[in-house]
């Protein structure tokens, strides 16, 4: 694939209030879980997909099932480079082409492609190799490159409490990266290279904003919940970010579910 020039990952403001430790002002309220949370998931897998893209069915299809297992964060990224071939993707933003082209800067490529696959944030692979994306999960697992750092998520009220953990001797600095993402949905390809088909897609990315820092100690964070209910899911990811701003390893990460599975 040609690349086209570089682009800026946006950022974006969210009301988000931080606390030093668990304690709230007050009598604390009783955290509201009816699921436990995965505190630390396998893995993270990042699609970049389009569905104007004949490569991409393939890696939608298995990326459906990773979508669906509770131990991996699945997160789909679908970019409008390849909206020029007849079929503008009704799910790409910019701000996903955005992130997409930053990996591609912070791992030393020339180009981007779909569908991409990048792990933890720290290498890429094909994202329609299910030997390429489970190998690699497994070998960052056995290396220590996993989710090193533990992330709660529980309900107090009407917000969502997001407990990061302490890093030890580790990382000192992180983003905390909230991502937005649609519920499953078929789409009718009307034009395109993949015309006619009826495609399915899940954890559709629709919004990223950068909602704080961490610092390497175990920190509380807070988030409305409105926010959650408006969207169709919503995923946390503690990643450290280069001093060029680019993308970096991620150090933990969990699911943040809507109202009725909290």
């Amino acid at each position: 694939m040609a690349s086209r020039g570089p682009l800026r990952l946006a950022a974006f403001a969210l009301a988000l209030s931080t606390f030093a430790g668990a304690a709230l002002a007050g009598e604390p309220e009783k955290p509201q879980t009816d699921k436990p949370q995965v505190d630390k998931p396998l893995g993270v897998v990042e699609l970049f997909t389009s569905q104007g893209c004949s490569s991409c069915p393939p890696a939608d299809e298995f990326f459906a099932e990773l979508a669906t297992k509770e131990n991996v964060v699945a997160l789909a990224y679908h970019v409008n480079y390849w909206d020029y071939l007849g079929w503008q993707d009704t799910l790409s933003t910019k701000e996903n082409t955005d992130r997409q082209y930053d990996y591609m800067r912070a791992f030393g490529s020339r180009s981007v492609y779909t569908p991409q696959a990048v792990i933890n944030g720290r290498s890429h692979v094909n994202g329609a190799s299910r030997r390429d994306v489970d190998g690699a999960l497994a070998r960052m697992d056995r290396a220590g490159e996993g989710m090193r750092v533990g992330i709660k998520v529980s309900r107090i009220s009407d917000r969502v409490m997001i407990d990061a953990g302490d890093a030890g001797n580790g990382p000192a600095d992180a983003h905390v990266v909230i991502v937005y993402f649609n519920s499953p949905q078929t789409v009718q390809i009307g034009q395109g290279e993949n015309s006619g088909r009826n495609l399915t897609y899940w954890n559709a990315v629709s919004d990223i904003q950068t909602a704080g820092m961490w610092h390497g100690k175990a920190q509380r964070y807070e988030l409305p919940m409105t926010e959650i209910s408006k969207k169709g899911g919503c995923a946390v990811l503690l990643q450290s970010v280069g001093k060029d701003g680019m993308p970096g390893p991620i150090l933990g990460a969990a699911f943040i579910h809507k109202p009725d599975r909290l």
